[in-house]
């Protein structure tokens, strides 16, 4: 099932063509335990995929793998949270975050990555090309609360 809404569990605050964050925003949902998507996409705002997705994905906004999702795919986007299952090489000029539900297995290139406790990365992880995005930052959410407590 294909639809779009305005999704209130995530905070995406995508950036715009003129490098502001916008507070809401539509998301496009694939959904559907028994749908299987394959092929070359192009998507120009934010989506959620929780089905099967496989192939090469172009996100203009952010990617949500969601808990059933499960991607095997080449990825380009802005921002990325994955919930489920990530399969493929991926590039986000933006943030990734991996959730306690979240699994991947592959190559991700951004600088911004935070991996949350009990979330699976078996990969590498590359800083972007000069240019493209300041400042690395790799963080794991249980090493980033200790030290906010011990300030």
């Amino acid at each position: 099932m294909l639809r779009r809404t305005n999704h209130p569990n995530h905070d995406p605050a995508p950036v715009q063509k003129d490098g502001n964050s916008s507070n809401s925003f539509s998301l496009l949902a694939v959904m559907g335990k028994d749908a299987k998507l394959e092929g070359k996409f192009d998507i120009a705002d934010s989506i959620e995929i929780e089905c099967e997705v496989g192939g090469e994905l172009k996100v203009g906004g952010k990617l949500v793998i969601g808990e059933k999702g499960c991607v095997s795919a080449d990825v380009r986007t802005v921002d990325a949270v994955i919930q489920g299952e990530y399969k493929g090489n991926m590039v986000a000029i933006g943030s990734v975050e991996i959730t306690p539900s979240g699994r991947v297995d592959g190559n991700i290139e951004t600088n911004s990555l935070v991996i949350s406790k009990g979330g699976f990365f078996n990969g590498n992880v590359v800083k972007l090309k000069e240019g493209e995005v300041a400042k690395p930052q790799v963080h794991l959410v249980k090493e980033k609360m200790r030290a906010n407590e011990n300030s």
